[in-house]
């Protein structure tokens, strides 16, 4: 915990709504609470393997993550060695990432990925992995973060994000009843996740709701529940997002290997640098 202690943090404003990326104070915990434990047992290393990859790409970095979180992708990144930011706009998440004691050279920052500004900073990568950009549930806060992303680029630096690829059939369902769709272990507890969805089909999003059921030799000692909205996007709505906001698409891949984009893997995983 020293060595988290010694991290530069900066400080947090109250939270904002949940449009504009914040979190309300009941969901903040509960996420930051329930996240590792819910993501270890059902998220490969995919998407982590890919964004270190990206990193050491970059000759030396710096790297900037955009929705860190609890460092999940970005500390193996801080672990090569490269100088790194991690900005999230959740405190309780950024509390977690703190107890897994990250070396002095981990900025964190607290601020939403719409409207943030680290002065004369620039990065060599800028990523947000984990679908954290289908938290900008409209196009202006959409824009407003790829703005914020284009000033802190470096030249010929990279923006690298992943969404989910939206099935037309289950995207069309307006509401997903309530389904277990992850089960652990935590703090001598058996936890399941259920998982219920509605969807606005006018905006594309979508609010989920998990309530995590805590037993101890089977029997319900206590729950915890979170809301949350998502948007989601396709394919070329994003490419047009991104080229409207001064970038220039270098790939669209389908999956963390690199594959071609192909709908069925159900990502859509982009890699964009400014347009000159």
């Amino acid at each position: 915990m020293a060595a988290a202690g010694k991290s530069r943090v900066a400080g947090c404003a109250a939270p904002v709504a949940h449009r504009n990326m914040g979190y309300a104070s009941e969901y903040d915990a509960v996420a930051a609470r329930w996240y590792d434990g819910s993501y270890d047992h059902i998220r490969s290393r995919a998407d982590a393997d890919f964004y270190r990859a990206l990193a050491g790409e970059t000759g030396g970095g710096p790297v900037l993550e955009l929705g860190c979180g609890t460092g999940r992708v970005l500390l193996p990144i801080v672990a090569d060695g490269l100088p790194c930011t991690g900005l999230d706009a959740s405190p309780a998440m950024l509390d977690v990432l703190r107890t897994k004691a990250p070396p002095v050279s981990l900025q964190l920052v607290c601020a939403p990925m719409q409207a943030f500004d680290l002065g004369g900073a620039h990065f060599a990568l800028i990523f947000s992995a984990f679908r954290a950009f289908q938290h900008l549930l409209t196009v202006d806060d959409q824009l407003a973060c790829l703005a914020g992303v284009r000033r802190h680029l470096a030249p010929n630096g990279r923006l690298a994000f992943d969404v989910f690829a939206p099935f037309l059939d289950r995207t069309a369902v307006i509401d997903e009843p309530e389904a277990a769709d992850a089960c652990f272990q935590k703090d001598g507890c058996d936890v399941t996740r259920y998982v219920r969805i509605h969807r606005d089909l006018a905006t594309q999003v979508a609010e989920i709701h998990m309530r995590y059921e805590q037993r101890r030799d089977g029997v319900v000692v206590a729950e915890d529940h979170e809301s949350f909205h998502m948007r989601w996007t396709h394919r070329y709505e994003l490419e047009h997002l991104l080229v409207r906001a001064g970038f220039a698409v270098d790939a669209v891949y389908g999956a963390f290997d690199r594959r071609p984009y192909d709908y069925v893997s159900g990502e859509v995983v982009v890699v964009a640098r400014a347009a000159t």
